[in-house]
């Protein structure tokens, strides 16, 4: 990996980016307020200090998401990652992830961000490698546990009030495809890591050899190349190691789920806790085929139909009641990356590729 070509991956991050998926959610969300929130609306929530409590609790559940991704990201790294840089890596991979498609996501670039902290290409590949792995092996044990327990009817169909069989036979389709999508990444970098990585790195070629597809085929076969030299570094970690960097992930990502209901306790009496926490699951399964940055649009209309039935209040008033919540959980869980990848990213560009050209001469 030339340095070169890692500044030209990280010179992409431009901040000024940021303007497309804001602009995007904003833009939308001004549009589902002036048709679907009104000041009748608005005077059911009343601000007092119980919603200060669970609004603060929505934002600790936040943090404990990212404080779990830091720890895993030391256990994979066997803590040569120090907690100043591993909170770095974090921030810097959420920006990414949030100024670019869900279907790309941060990975690309993730490598670099380990690497220019001290850590080899092979062994920042490797961590980048199981911490994907890791995420979506979450989601399929989740989601099939998810439906096990509160039972697909309940999920999908009784979610979106006044919206018809239609819609809600959508939702279905679009959260099967984004579970096989990830089904199928698991499964192909689980084989390639920990059973036949030659195997994977043939089949991958094979497939960017079709027309459709020729176009990533260098891409494909970077990525089969990496599978490769990851599943030597991989295979030998202890079971130990897998179930505490496996528990962090749970950690983590558990702790996001229950920022919604964090903020719905905020204003509402609510009971169906795991209803909700399983609608935040799928929603984020659904984000997984959306096109645009950080999932901007997409989440806002999806949560916000989904969530209509368990807020407590009149039903001509909670579409409105659940596109306000949803405004306040992107604002939680979202914009803030934004802020903290703008101010992180200039000064460490500055100071790992600038000055350590600089030294270079």
């Amino acid at each position: 990996m030339s340095e070169e070509r890692d500044f030209e991956l990280v010179k992409k991050l431009n901040p000024a980016k940021i303007v497309i998926p804001v602009v995007i959610g904003l833009a939308l969300v001004a549009w589902l307020i002036s048709r679907e929130i009104s000041r009748e609306m608005l005077s059911h929530l009343q601000l007092t200090w119980k919603s200060v409590f669970w609004l603060f609790m929505a934002i600790c559940f936040m943090v404990g998401r990212d404080l779990g991704y830091m720890i895993r990201i030391r256990i994979l790294s066997e803590n040569d990652l120090a907690w100043r840089q591993a909170f770095r890596v974090v921030m810097l991979w959420e920006f990414t992830s949030a100024i670019t498609p869900s279907t790309v996501g941060g990975t690309a670039v993730a490598v670099v961000f380990i690497h220019k902290e001290g850590i080899s290409v092979g062994r920042s590949t490797s961590i980048v490698l199981a911490t994907s792995f890791l995420d979506e092996l979450y989601f399929v044990i989740m989601f099939p546990l998810i439906l096990l327990i509160v039972g697909k009817d309940v999920l999908f169909t009784t979610s979106l009030q006044g919206t018809g069989p239609a819609l809600l036979n959508n939702l279905v389709i679009v959260a099967v495809i984004g579970y096989s999508i990830i089904l199928a990444w698991v499964v192909l970098i689980g084989y390639g890591l920990f059973v036949d990585p030659e195997k994977i790195r043939k089949i991958l070629v094979w497939i960017f050899t079709l027309p459709i597809l020729r176009k990533w085929k260098a891409s494909a076969e970077k990525a089969g190349d990496d599978i490769i030299s990851s599943s030597g570094e991989l295979k030998r970690k202890p079971a130990f190691f897998w179930i505490r960097a496996l528990t962090a992930t749970f950690l983590s990502w558990t702790s996001r789920y229950f920022v919604v209901n964090a903020i719905l306790l905020a204003f509402f009496t609510i009971k169906d806790h795991l209803l909700i926490f399983a609608r935040q699951l799928i929603t984020w399964i659904m984000m997984i085929i959306s096109p645009t940055p950080g999932g901007s649009g997409f989440a806002e209309v999806i949560l916000g139909r989904y969530i209509t039935d368990v807020i407590p209040a009149d039903p001509v008033h909670t579409v409105g009641l659940a596109l306000t919540m949803t405004i306040i959980w992107r604002m939680i869980s979202y914009y803030p990356y934004f802020i903290i990848g703008s101010i992180i990213l200039p000064g460490w560009i500055q100071r790992k590729f600038v000055k350590h050209s600089l030294k270079k001469k």
